[in-house]
């Protein structure tokens, strides 16, 4: 028993002295690897110092020779330097003996002539302004006539080319609107029992329907568009329904309001998408499409306005206005109209005041205000809009009026002022919308020609119909005129 127990004592003991002596060997292994790679690693150090220690060198003699070529460009500019001075110096003493001659030359001259030297130089300049007035007066008019012609050539041909490139259709607006049956029969059930049912219809959208013996048909007659169209797509939602009686109307028509509402706001929307400004606040876009209802003359507003912002973006585009300002403001220039039935003022100071509750920028309202000269043109982007409202809408076709009343008209407005004395000629322009009366300068004064412009609009008042407004242009100017023969 004890001899084994010896036995594999001894055998454990050298079982972990030989676990022992390999744990040793293996550790001077890892310390001899250790030391290596530690050998490698401090030689790649001093590889890389060496390195940098001649890129360092490299460096150092580049900016030494840099330091030497800049102390010699400072030298080099130091000589230069002394040498402009010294030229200056020189010039300087040149100019004052020069002074000295031109003042001893000046003195001889005088005591020669006997004539000072501010008398000598009244003297020339009396006699040059006597030889040459005419001939410079000449120069003037014909540099001033050339001018104005050339100006008048580039504006009609720019006016031209923005007509050429924008056409929209024209579609004159009336007072009635036609409303398509699908059979007579049902003329009965929108009169309905002692006419209860059409008078239901004209109480509640305040129009007029006029049932006659027209197939097929019948037609809603009243001033604002928006009660016709009301009253139209009531009376298709009744037809469609069948169900034609006083409380069913009622219903219609607050459904027709709604619906029209939102195509009010659509429109508003697709002219906003259409001419590419904005965007604008909600509620002015739902104004702007009520103007889809409003005609002016017979135009329809909101197409006119849409044309007016094409027009002044081509035009602002070509005189290098701001195109976004022209284009605004010609397309809001009417929007007072959608209120002004309900709004006292005109349709001008009513948009200005709507344009800035929305908050609008300074320069559009600035550019809307003046298109009917209630206001001075106060930038270039003005006179666009202005320009652009006149090819829209004055010219003939644009607005429902035949060719013959059309021309009528301007003859009458010319007739009458060519009836009053001092009156040498008179032009009725811009279709009609303006009168201008040039007078005979000496027979009509200023306060004369005041005078005469009210008595033309007091005649015009009394004797004429026309729509809208016609101002009367009172020119008087002075002239001289002479022929060489």
């Amino acid at each position: 028993m004890v001899f084994g127990l010896s036995i594999g004592y001894l055998l454990r003991y050298f079982l972990v002295k030989k676990q022992a002596e390999n744990a040793e060997v293996k550790a001077k292994e890892i310390i001899f690897k250790a030391k290596d790679q530690a050998l490698k690693i401090l030689e790649e150090a001093k590889n890389d110092e060496r390195l940098r220690q001649g890129q360092f060198l490299k460096f150092e003699n580049i900016l030494s020779k840099k330091e030497k070529e800049l102390e010699e460009e400072k030298k080099r500019l130091s000589s230069d330097f002394d040498n402009v001075r010294n030229k200056e110096k020189e010039i300087g003493d040149l100019r004052i003996e020069l002074s000295d001659s031109i003042e001893s030359q000046k003195k001889e001259l005088e005591r020669i002539g006997g004539v000072k030297k501010e008398e000598a130089k009244a003297l020339l300049l009396k006699q040059i302004e006597n030889e040459s007035k005419d001939e410079i007066y000449q120069k003037i008019k014909k540099l001033g006539n050339e001018g104005n012609q050339e100006i008048e050539n580039k504006a009609r041909e720019l006016l031209i080319s923005v007509v050429q490139r924008f056409a929209h259709s024209q579609i004159a607006e009336v007072m009635t609107t036609a409303v398509s049956l699908p059979s007579d029969e049902i003329k009965g059930k929108i009169i309905g029992k002692e006419g209860r049912n059409i008078k239901a219809i004209e109480r509640l959208t305040g129009v007029d329907i006029i049932i006659d013996e027209t197939p097929e048909a019948l037609l809603i007659s009243g001033f604002d568009p928006i009660r016709r169209q009301i009253a139209k797509l009531t009376i298709e939602r009744l037809i469609a329904d069948g169900r034609i009686h006083p409380a069913r109307i009622e219903e219609t028509v607050e459904l027709a309001k709604d619906e029209l509402e939102k195509k009010i706001k659509e429109t508003g929307e697709n002219a906003i998408y259409e001419t590419g400004v904005g965007p604008f606040d909600p509620k002015l876009v739902y104004l702007l499409g009520r103007l889809a209802f409003r005609t002016s003359f017979s135009q329809n507003v909101l197409q006119h306005s849409i044309e007016m912002a094409h027009i002044a973006g081509m035009l602002a585009q070509e005189l290098k206005a701001d195109v976004a300002v022209a284009k605004s403001a010609a397309l809001l220039h009417d929007i007072g109209k959608a209120v002004d039935h309900e709004v006292q003022g005109t349709h001008v100071e009513i948009g200005r005041r709507i344009l800035e509750k929305f908050g609008v920028d300074k320069k559009v309202i600035t550019a809307m205000e003046s298109h009917h000269e209630d206001y001075p043109y106060a930038s270039l982007e003005a006179r666009i809009v202005q320009a652009a409202d006149a090819i829209s809408a004055a010219r003939p076709g644009a607005r429902r009026e035949t060719v013959e009343f059309y021309l009528k008209r301007l003859e009458d407005l010319e007739r009458i002022a060519s009836s009053f004395e001092g009156v040498e000629k008179s032009y009725a322009v811009q279709a009609g919308r303006e009168l201008r009366v040039f007078v005979t300068p000496t027979r009509i004064d200023d306060l004369g020609a005041i005078k005469l412009a009210r008595e033309i609009v007091k005649k015009i008042e009394n004797e004429m119909k026309y729509p809208g407004e016609i101002k009367v242009n009172v020119i008087r100017e002075t002239r001289a005129i002479e022929y060489a023969r």
